[in-house]
């Protein structure tokens, strides 16, 4: 080959390699440039789903506290709902019972059985209890109450009868006639008539009418000859005689 051929050679060489390497070098800061907006990419993607996952652990939270927020207030209004139903019950309870307490009973006094208001049954037996004890003048006051406070009551007759007996144990003889004498108009098939007309005739010795005593004690012995009370008048009328 000849010196020419080789220069000529030689010059292309000397030529083309630098046009290479500044080919290589451009294709490598493309691809750098690739990585790095693939990273830039890769990053704000990995932040925003950072984001996202914060955004999703609040709402978690968020929902969590909700909730609760919800089970106390569904526990409490469970609380309230049952407290309701317990009030409810015991008014319902005290209903029936003030219900009850207006209700009439059934009672049997003196051999009479007649339907009375629980208040009216009270009175009565509070009375009756007094003048047990030997509380006259208590006595008298309640059973006088029970009269002008219960008129149609079945317990009269034998309210008028104790009233009787309060006003003579304090020695109101005429008034206890009077009281005597209304029961007997009033009733006068109940058992306790025949103690009445004897009550009677012991007012009217008390009040020296022997005369009204006898008559009474005659009634007693002709209308109840059966009656405890009229043998006792018989004895009283032989010492009256």
């Amino acid at each position: 080959m000849s010196v020419r051929v080789l220069a000529a050679l030689g010059l292309c060489t000397v030529l083309v390699h630098p046009a290479y390497a500044f080919l290589e070098d451009a294709e490598a800061r493309r691809a750098i440039l690739e990585l790095r907006q693939r990273f830039d990419t890769s990053t704000q993607e990995t932040a925003q789903m950072r984001r996202s996952l914060l955004d999703l652990q609040s709402q978690i939270e968020s929902m969590r506290r909700e909730i609760a927020q919800l089970t106390g207030a569904n526990e409490q209004l469970e609380r309230q709902v049952a407290e309701l139903q317990s009030r409810q019950k015991d008014l319902a309870k005290g209903l029936d019972d003030r219900l009850r307490r207006f209700e009439p009973v059934q009672v049997q006094v003196d051999g009479l059985e007649f339907s009375a208001d629980p208040a009216e049954k009270r009175d009565f037996d509070a009375a009756l209890e007094q003048f047990r004890a030997g509380d006259f003048a208590g006595a008298r006051k309640a059973f006088a109450n029970f009269v002008n406070s219960y008129p149609n009551s079945g317990y009269m007759p034998s309210a008028r009868f104790w009233l009787g007996n309060t006003q003579y144990a304090g020695r109101d003889y005429k008034e206890a006639i009077a009281n005597f004498r209304s029961m007997l108009k009033a009733a006068p098939q109940h058992t306790r008539a025949a103690d009445a007309l004897l009550s009677i005739a012991n007012c009217q010795l008390e009040l020296k009418d022997t005369k009204g005593a006898v008559k009474t004690l005659q009634d007693l012995v002709r209308d109840y000859p059966a009656s405890e009370a009229a043998s006792t008048a018989k004895e009283r009328l032989q010492r009256l005689k």
